[in-house]
């Protein structure tokens, strides 16, 4: 197997995780090596035996580099995948793919007259939890979906330090509402309707620490998104109604259960329960006989890990996993986020 060498852009946080648990494991590629600003982080680079160019244009001109990893603040995902694209680099990068959709858009125009791959890194179509809602979502074990809602919440407010700052792509919604939208839209296969959005600043800072995004798509499917970073105990990690049953997954642990509708025409009726102060028929549990438990499914396949698949794409040809059609619908519905709350924040300014 001809290896292809990559050269990382960034070795914080994502740019080391793709060095020594992806890319580690993906026979297809190896390191040329890393650039980054940090002199502490270049020191710890040298001490994993990696190569530290000096600077971007270094990589850029390596003839031994075939491909460059984008793992920088958001703001700079433009610039350096154009600069590496011109370079004759096929570009991976890091979500979101750019801040705004018409920047998106530059960066494939040029990946077209370059003629060079641009990938998105969006990883979390490849999370079991993810994979355990589209098996349901495809096979209707709990019979047709209507409503699904997906939460990550967390207490520990905005992590980092430019992930606060707007000029760098800062916020929640840049920040995990990427990969929540995405992991939607490439599950459902039918156009969003409506959109209504809440986005939080309870924190105080100038880009929202969570939201709250109700999602309706044309085949009647209803969608809630969240992002908390002020939530000290948690919601479901998803949640999933059926007309046939309901589905629960509590974490990334997969902790959860399904709860299906027994197909029987003798169901008791429910034992009224009491509830605070009075009785009620209508919210007590189910009788025993007409539902049944189940685990969690095992959850859908993925045929190739997301390095698989973008060496089949640059060797062989093959379609990737992550269009970028799709990352491009992505972008836009965040705009479209943006700018209502944009319009939110202008309304209301008339009372202060």
């Amino acid at each position: 197997m001809k290896k292809l060498t990559i050269g990382v852009i960034g070795y914080g946080g994502m740019g080391s995780y793709h060095v020594e648990h992806l890319l580690s494991q993906s026979d297809g590629f190896q390191i040329a090596g890393i650039v980054d600003l940090s002199l502490e982080r270049q020191q710890i680079a040298k001490e994993n035996g990696l190569k530290v160019y000096d600077n971007q244009n270094a990589i850029f001109t390596d003839d031994q580099v075939d491909l460059v990893l984008v793992a920088t603040p958001n703001d700079s995902h433009k610039e350096i995948s154009i600069a590496a694209m011109y370079a004759g680099k096929h570009v991976i990068c890091e979500k979101p793919a750019t801040i705004t959709a018409q920047d998106l858009e530059e960066v494939l125009d040029i990946s077209e007259q370059t003629n060079r791959s641009f990938i998105v890194h969006q990883n979390r179509r490849w999370d079991p939890d993810f994979l355990i809602v589209k098996e349901l979502y495809e096979k209707g074990e709990i019979g047709d979906i209507f409503q699904i809602e997906s939460r990550v919440q967390g207490a520990n407010g905005i992590p980092g330090d430019w992930r606060h700052e707007k000029m760098h792509g800062g916020g929640m919604l840049l920040d995990w509402g990427v990969h929540l939208f995405d992991q939607i839209l490439w599950l459902v296969n039918s156009p969003v309707e409506t959109i209504y959005t809440d986005l939080s600043y309870v924190l105080g800072n100038e880009v929202d620490d969570g939201f709250t995004t109700f999602l309706t798509f044309s085949n009647g499917l209803k969608v809630v998104v969240e992002v908390g970073t002020t939530n000290y105990t948690k919601l479901p990690r998803w949640y999933i109604k059926g007309t046939k049953g309901t589905a629960k997954i509590m974490d990334w642990d997969l902790n959860g259960e399904v709860v299906i509708a027994k197909e029987t025409n003798s169901i008791a009726e429910p034992t009224p329960i009491k509830a605070g102060v009075g009785l009620t028929k209508t919210m007590a549990p189910p009788s025993e006989d007409s539902t049944k438990k189940r685990g969690l499914p095992t959850g859908s396949v993925m045929e190739e890990s997301f390095y698989e698949n973008i060496y089949n794409v640059l060797t062989r040809g093959s379609q990737p996993i992550v269009q970028t059609s799709e990352v491009l619908k992505i972008a836009k519905l965040m705009d479209q986020i943006s700018e209502m709350d944009t319009d939110r924040v202008l309304e209301n300014s008339q009372f202060v």
